[in-house]
């Protein structure tokens, strides 16, 4: 069932990515490559940290689906453009999910609440990241105003408190994710934004 889940995250980022590359005209190659970096390099990057052989050289399903999302995109992106603001909700999901699941591993290789915290935030924004470095973008974690990485850290933290609690297992998980999903699309609903400095105007 977790990797269900964790394909399915998989799957809703990779989208976002290839949607970047045909934003970016880039060809499929780009789109596919921008589709592999966003919905694997968060959690490549955590992986690495922990000095595990990363996940997504262990499973066929981990590669192949961004390959997947890449070829829906190329011949259907209008058609996926329409849908995005479904696509946004369980990417949220997956927001939520990758930072939950993401500390919790951390956690399970012994860092300390606050550094798996980080890397909690790390798994679930790191391909996003990536990403917006390789199209050109300003990273989303370093201009957070749809705050995004906001409830990355928030369920990251919670996860991290939780466990610290002695509460563990999937009702943690779950609590953490479904948190960080709740204040990500209350933020887009609400159009909440995080603020500029004092003095800087929109």
């Amino acid at each position: 069932m977790s990797e269900l889940l964790d394909l399915a995250g998989i799957f809703v980022f990779a989208l976002s990515g290839a949607l970047m590359g045909v934003r970016k005209r880039l060809d499929v190659v780009g789109m596919g490559v921008l589709a592999e970096i966003t919905a694997l390099g968060g959690g490549v990057v955590r992986d690495l940290i922990l000095n595990v052989r990363p996940i997504a050289f262990q499973s066929l399903g981990y590669v192949l689906v961004p390959v997947a999302a890449t070829v829906i995109v190329f011949f259907w992106h209008p058609h996926v453009a329409r849908v995005m603001p479904a696509i946004l909700v369980l990417d949220a999901a997956g927001l939520g999910l990758f930072c939950a699941v993401g500390t919790e591993k951390a956690l399970e290789y012994g860092l300390s609440p606050l550094h798996a915290a980080l890397l909690g935030v790390a798994t679930a924004v790191g391909g996003g990241m990536l990403r917006d470095m390789l199209a050109g973008e300003i990273p989303t974690l370093l201009y957070d105003r749809q705050l995004y990485a906001v409830p990355a850290m928030l369920g990251s933290a919670v996860m991290a408190g939780l466990w610290s609690s002695g509460l563990q297992g999937w009702p943690a998980t779950l609590a953490a994710a479904v948190l960080a999903f709740g204040l990500r699309i209350t933020a887009m609903r609400r159009k909440w934004r995080a603020p500029l400095a004092r003095g800087v105007g929109e």
